[in-house]
């Protein structure tokens, strides 16, 4: 097999994604102010989902990452509240593909945890996770979760284990994985599956690529290149080949294009340039698009894949005086189909401590959505059960279409009002605590307000602050009123307990039947009926010393 070598400006072909480029967001949607982890693992550090984003902090004393919700952009309080359970560093995060409110990490102390995040954000630190999982001997370096199984992870530790874990089990402390593939001889540098998840692929500092039976744990192919020491490698979804990104013997770093089903030698490959940085690789099986990012740059290349030669096109690259950290993926369900957007990083400037979104655009001439950029994509529902998966069942993802209107119901709809809705979660936690603090002290007065008739109409609001003025006031009746209703139940309670005991009582004494004699004998009887004309008779007098004492 002849292997082909990869020209950097190849002749032009006809592409829709020809012109794609990157669009950084305005400094208002940024999100500052984030103490970036400064950890040298050559991993992402960021991990975004529709409604979240958690990036990996500095933090002295134990590991912790920030959970911030989607919309709570520009400064970011530093007391804002971390999820800090683990006692070392923390290496790598995940959201669960399935589950918005769910994410795993790892780190320096071995172990893997299973956290769950509140719907309206972290309003305090976070501290007991949902699941601890433990079994590897050394620190954590590397998590996934299965692209169709709902509750399987992998982790990957410096033990040189790479270990499966079934989290439908009912322990919070798991400590027996259900399968451990332990034939690598050096450390697990990047983990990755195929569409259906039947597949894994490993790169290891041994300078091998393996392809794994997850479930089994058998080797079913295994390559080493001549020219490469591989850092990354990743599958290339439907197109039954593999990518990789390493360094040359030349210390350039590589890029090779392998077939699956043979390891022997690579299709392609070529030296990128003479940096230093390592080149993390992120693909879209939609639009067939490879985005090649290196660390403590600012530089994104893309390319478009074929399954035939040349096999790759190089498109353009987006450029930027900021070097990237780390760089967060938000899934595709999430993206701004009116503004085509295909493509979109969060990311880690850990220079100026911001985490910066960017956006990659389709341009076209017409606005809104674009029926032949946006096939149908991998949604967010499991085509598996843990249980099915491990039984020996395989399936594709289930695919959702992005055309407004033929979504799936909206989970969060109130991550929709933009910046209301970071205002209304936890970028004002603070003001909230003492927002209540002063309700408490004030219910009477302020639940009379409320519940009067008489306020004053309101007005539409004109700008952002007023807008904002509204909303709080809303809020602050709307506690108002629910401490109302809790007094009123609380009175309605004691009312009831009244009538019980009175009913009690009632029981216990029954009232005294009258005597036959109606008038008591220390009363005088009533004087004889005389008639109108008749005088009384005298009364009889006795003398005071002839009363007997």
């Amino acid at each position: 097999m002849t292997i082909t070598k990869m020209s950097w400006r190849p002749q032009y072909r006809s592409s829709k994604f020809r012109h794609v480029f990157g669009k950084p967001a305005n400094k208002e949607n940024c999100y500052d102010g984030v103490p970036i982890t400064k950890s040298v693992q050559d991993n992402q550090f960021c991990a975004v989902n529709p409604r979240f984003v958690a990036v990996v902090t500095e933090c002295a004393g134990g590991g912790a990452f920030l959970v911030l919700t989607i919309n709570h952009t520009g400064k970011v309080d530093p007391h804002h509240p971390r999820v800090s359970g683990h006692r070392g560093n923390v290496l790598d995060i995940k959201w669960n593909p399935f589950d918005d409110l769910c994410i795993a990490s790892c780190s320096e102390d071995c172990t893997v945890k299973i956290w769950d995040i509140p719907k309206n954000g972290v309003l305090r630190n976070i501290t007991i996770p949902q699941k601890e999982l433990q079994g590897h001997s050394r620190r954590v370096g590397l998590i996934e979760w299965h692209p169709t199984a709902n509750n399987i992870l992998f982790s990957s530790a410096y033990d040189y284990k790479v270990m499966v874990w079934n989290l439908d089990c009912p322990e919070p402390v798991i400590k027996n994985p259900v399968k451990t593939i332990s034939f690598h001889t050096d450390v697990v540098l990047s983990m990755s599956f195929n569409t259906n998840g039947s597949q894994m692929a490993t790169s290891c500092k041994d300078k091998k690529i393996r392809v794994i039976d997850p479930r089994s744990g058998t080797l079913l192919q295994e390559g080493k290149s001549k020219s490469q020491k591989v850092h990354k490698v990743m599958f290339l979804g439907n197109l039954k080949m593999l990518f990789s990104s390493g360094a040359s013997m030349w210390n350039n770093r590589h890029i090779a294009l392998w077939d699956q089903e043979d390891l022997s030698q690579p299709l392609v490959e070529e030296d990128l340039d003479g940096s230093t940085g390592v080149v993390f690789p992120f693909y879209d099986p939609d639009t067939h698009m490879l985005y090649l990012a290196g660390k403590g740059e600012g530089y994104i290349r893309y390319y478009e894949m074929n399954s035939e030669k040349p096999y790759m096109q190089y498109l353009n690259e987006y450029r930027s005086h900021l070097p990237q950290k780390g760089l967060g993926v938000m899934p595709k369900r999430a993206l701004d189909v009116n503004s085509c957007e295909v493509f979109k990083f969060y990311k880690l400037v850990s220079a100026k401590s911001v985490i910066e979104p960017l956006s990659m655009i389709v341009p076209r001439r017409t606005e809104g959505y674009q029926e032949d950029i946006y096939p149908m994509t991998a949604g967010n529902r499991p085509a598996l059960s843990a249980a099915e998966w491990l039984s020996g069942q395989d399936k594709d993802p289930v695919l959702i279409s992005l055309k407004p209107g033929s979504k799936p119901e909206e989970l969060y709809p109130e991550l929709t009002s933009g910046k209301l809705s970071k205002n209304s979660l936890d970028s004002n936690y603070t003001q909230t605590r003492s927002e209540s603090n002063t309700l408490n002290n004030n219910i009477p007065d302020k639940t009379q307000n409320a519940l009067s008739n008489g306020r004053e109409p309101c007005s539409t609001p004109k700008n952002d602050n007023e807008l904002l003025q509204a909303f709080y006031r809303q809020q602050e009746e709307i506690c108002s009123l629910k401490e109302a209703l809790a007094q009123r139940d609380v009175r309605i309670t004691q009312l009831e307990l009244e009538i019980r005991n009175l009913r009690n009582t009632s029981t216990q004494n029954p009232p005294r039947t009258p005597s036959p004699n109606p008038h008591p004998a220390s009363t005088p009887p009533p004087p004889e009926q005389l008639p109108l004309n008749s005088t009384p008779p005298p009364t009889e007098q006795f003398p005071l010393n002839s009363i007997s004492p």
